[in-house]
């Protein structure tokens, strides 16, 4: 026996271990082994187990591996194998369990897959295998386990799994499967685990599948089902977690389920179940999601839903429910999401909704409830998004909602409130949307508004609002459609009427009054702390004198251990504290250096922890990129996005001239795609919304900023990322402000590899330099690496070819995804097309026919492919567009 299984081995496989004639165990999983298996594997007739799992192995499975009569184990999963199992895997007739799930296999499966009939495990998922399930499959009546999941498998569900009565888990889902589930199916009493989710399965569901009473999960969903729920399942107590949505399911639900000790999740959401709902949903003591939402479900919100404590979601959303809410539900104090939205509940919403300390998502829209706004729903301090649009409520928005300092999403539309905005709305700092149209409120927006940084869309349409619109860019370009229909409101820089130059808060002669009051006040107090900035040096950095400048200055974030939030009114200590937190930049707080300065992680007493980038400097004490530095701190200050890196402060000294930033655990794109380790964590779905977060980053920069603000340098090490994958434009050392009416020439700087082609001869920098950068690295992104041969061969061909001819070079968008991941499916596969295809228009020779970043901003923020989208996707073939 060999065992030199969980090591950090590297390199290839030895030949000589063919030499070992009599070894029986070799175990070499969990290494960083790489190369194929040598075809003299074959040699080791003795071998009863063989574990090579959870490595980097490339190239084909070996044709010897059927002399290994004796093998009873057989684990290659979690590699990079391709190519198809060979048919000689039929000689192994002493094998018990084969796994081969998670790598780049494809072909059919092999018909002489039937004649190991002592296995009890087949596991070979997240593959490529395309064509029909083999019939022979039926002859492994020992199996007890046969995953088939996440391939391309086609064609119908052999009826010979029928014989594989001894099963317990068959999973089928992720895959093109059609056709009805055979009869046989019901043979299968053993079942705990039947997942066929993600197919293209018609006909009914399979009638007595718990007949065996031990079925725990069973998930049917995005299938086209339809009948009703099988009569097994309404005393299969079994049952820990059902999913059927999205199907053509119908009966009445009232009559189709019973009572599940062990129930966790059940989703029958978008199906044409009618009836009501059953009081016997509240008997499920572990129900932690119900989801029963788009069907025809009547009558009222069952009082016993209270006692389902554990609740973590409850979705009945889209149905004809009446009656009121009941207070009950103020029990389900781990309610995470409440959605009761569009059906036609009436009756004030009860206060004890409050009680939901845990409750971040609460839609009620589209209803008939009445009475007050209730306060006690400001008490749910955790509510991201908060949707009570489409009643009939009353009064006036409470002042309290200032409390929700964490919401997103504020939507109170279409209802019949009445009174002023209260300014306590103005000081939710994360609130992106706000909905306020199609009420009764007077009077100005007020000036707090100005203040919201993270507002993105607001609609004030159809109320009796006036005076101008805040200092807010959401307000000033939000469309004519979101402010229409009110008293008077007024802007200099939207689609409304111009202010009368005496208007700034309002327009009546008692707020002229009060902003002479306020003037009275304000002007001695700017005027004080205008000369503290000249004497601490705030402004300094043009006379180039030692001073510590910042640009947060909040006295509730100094509270919480942000010291930058007094650094305005105590830069020395700060200062002193990155000087003791780096031991006066010791190398070995160093995580990365560049051509202009080092970057240092600092951990401050405070539990702060913060990047530091130190500028090289020379002899005479100069800085040496003293231009880059001051434009860097002017792009910054100017940029508010969540996807731009955040400045906390700089300072300028003649030996110590740095810039402090918020830290980004992850470090840089480039980094983490050179990682073999923590590539395989960055998936599809991380990788998709990166790429969505740069283009907004960009557009904002592009269309939102004022003079218009172009990066040059986006590249993979430019871009860093936080603990959640999400992105954040870095460095802005050679960031130009665009002036209107110039040609803006420049000299030539960037990333090589980056670079739109065209600055090698106009040297004039716009917006589209920023686009052809962006194509270069969403290409890297998907690649897995720099495309710079793929571009040059791309270009070549198409300069080549004419645009309607087709060539002998096409490459296909899967042959060029990082291999590293399984291909993406679905959805997912939609998006990283959809991203493919924006990267090639990014990327064309003339700089006219590339598409504006808020045009790649808007197209990457549709969310499902269409309906009729075809099956693979991934098969396009990849073309440049001249201009």
């Amino acid at each position: 026996m060999l065992w030199l299984d969980v090591n950090n081995l590297t390199g290839m496989i030895p030949i000589s271990i063919r030499n070992l004639g009599n070894l029986t165990h070799l175990v070499l999983s969990y290494n960083k082994l790489y190369g194929s298996i040598f075809h003299e594997i074959g040699m080791l007739q003795s071998l009863t187990l063989l574990y090579m799992h959870c490595n980097n192995l490339s190239g084909l499975i070996p044709t010897s591996i059927g002399n290994l009569g004796n093998l009873s184990h057989f684990y290659l999963y979690s590699n990079k194998l391709f190519g198809p199992i060979p048919q000689e895997i039929g000689k192994l007739g002493s094998l018990r369990d084969l796994a081969l799930y998670r790598n780049n296999l494809s072909g059919l499966i092999p018909n002489s897959i039937g004649n190991l009939t002592n296995m009890n495990g087949l596991d070979i998922s997240e593959n490529n295998f395309w064509g029909s399930i083999p019939s022979s499959i039926g002859n492994m009546k020992n199996l007890t386990m046969l995953d088939l999941s996440m391939n391309m498998l086609s064609g119908n569900i052999p009826l010979e799994i029928g014989k594989l009565k001894l099963l317990t888990t068959l999973k089928l889902f992720t895959n093109e499967l059609n056709g009805s589930i055979p009869f046989e199916v019901n043979n299968l009493t053993n079942l705990w685990y039947l997942e066929l989710e993600e197919n293209m399965l018609s006909g009914y569901l399979p009638r007595n599948v718990c007949n065996g009473g031990s079925l725990r999960n069973f998930t049917a969903y995005d299938n086209y089902f339809i009948g009703s729920i099988p009569i097994s399942l309404r005393n299969c107590t079994s049952l820990v977690r059902v999913r059927l949505e999205r199907n053509q399911l119908r009966g009445n639900l009232s009559e189709d389920f019973g009572i599940y000790p062990n129930l966790n999740y059940i989703d029958l959401s978008y199906n044409d179940f009618y009836g009501e709902l059953s009081q016997k949903w509240g008997q499920c003591p572990s129900l932690q999601s119900l989801k029963i939402s788009n069907n025809r479900i009547s009558g009222v919100i069952p009082l016993e839903l209270g006692r389902s404590t554990e609740l973590h979601v409850l979705d009945l959303s889209f149905n004809h429910l009446v009656g009121q809410i009941p207070k009950e539900l103020g029990k389900l104090t781990s309610l995470f999401l409440l959605h009761l939205g569009d059906n036609q509940l009436s009756g004030t919403i009860p206060s004890k909704i409050g009680m939901l300390s845990n409750l971040q998502f609460l839609i009620l829209s589209a209803n008939n409830l009445t009475g007050s706004f209730p306060k006690q729903i400001l008490e749910c301090a955790n509510l991201l998004n908060l949707n009570l649009s489409k009643n009939k409520i009353k009064g006036s928005v409470p002042t309290e909602i200032g409390n929700i300092q964490f919401i997103q999403m504020l939507d109170l539309s279409e209802n019949l409130l009445i009174g002023k905005i209260p300014p306590q709305l103005g000081e939710l700092r994360s609130l992106e949307t706000l909905n306020l149209s199609h009420n009764e409120l007077f009077g100005s927006i007020p000036i707090t508004f100005g203040e919201m940084s993270s507002l993105t869309n607001v609609d004030i349409s159809y109320n009796c609002l006036e005076g101008p619109l805040p200092n807010n860019k959401a307000f000033s370009e939000a469309p004519f459609e979101a402010l229409r229909n009110n008293k008077g409101l007024c802007d200099n820089a939207s689609s409304l009427k111009a202010c009368p130059s005496s208007i700034t808060l309002g327009k009546n002669p008692s707020e002229k009054r009060r902003n002479k009051v306020l003037i009275i006040f304000i002007v001695p107090i700017l005027s004080i702390i205008f000369l503290s900035m000249i004497v601490c040096g705030i402004l300094y950095i043009v006379l180039k004198r030692p001073k510590l400048r910042n640009k947060v200055n909040n006295a509730r974030e100094a509270q919480n251990g942000n010291m930058f939030a007094i650094w305005s009114y105590d830069g020395k200590m700060v200062y002193e504290s990155i000087i003791e937190a780096t031991e006066e930049f010791d190398s070995k707080y160093c995580v990365g250096v560049g051509g202009c300065g080092s970057v240092y992680k600092a951990e401050l007493q405070s539990g702060q922890v913060v990047a530091v980038k130190k500028l090289h400097s020379i002899q005479d004490g100069d800085i040496t990129n003293a231009k880059g530095f001051e434009n860097e701190i002017r792009a910054l200050l100017e940029i508010k996005h969540r996807n731009v890196v955040k400045l906390f402060g700089f300072c300028s000294h003649p030996r110590q001239s740095f810039l402090v930033y918020e830290f980004l655990e992850r470090g840089s794109v480039k980094d983490i795609l050179s990682n073999k380790e923590e590539v395989v964590g960055f998936d599809w779905i991380k990788r998709a919304n990166l790429v969505k977060g740069v283009a907004d980053a960009l557009s904002y920069m592009h269309h939102n900023c004022s003079p218009p603000i172009v990066h040059r340098d986006i590249s993979s090490k430019n871009i860093l990322l936080d603990s959640n994958y999400e992105a954040h434009i870095s460095d802005f050392g050679i960031a130009r402000f665009l002036k209107p009416d110039s040609s803006n020439w420049t000299t030539f700087a960037g990333t090589f590899g980056y670079i739109a082609p065209e600055l090698a001869y106009t040297m004039e920098v716009n917006e589209t330099c920023d686009v052809y950068s962006f194509g270069v690295l969403t290409l890297e992104v998907i690649m897995g690496n720099h495309p710079g041969d793929l571009i040059s061969f791309l270009s070549s061909s198409s300069s080549s070819s004419s645009a309607t001819t087709s060539t002998a070079h096409d490459i296909q968008l899967k042959d060029i995804l990082d291999q590293r991941l399984k291909s993406p499916r679905n959805q997912v596969a939609f998006k990283v097309v959809l991203i493919a295809k924006l990267a090639l228009a990014c990327l064309a020779t003339n700089p006219k026919s590339r598409p504006t970043m808020q045009e790649v901003s808007k197209k990457l923020s549709i969310e499902k492919a269409p309906t009729l989208e075809v099956v693979d996707m991934l098969t396009f073939n990849l073309r440049f567009n001249n201009g």
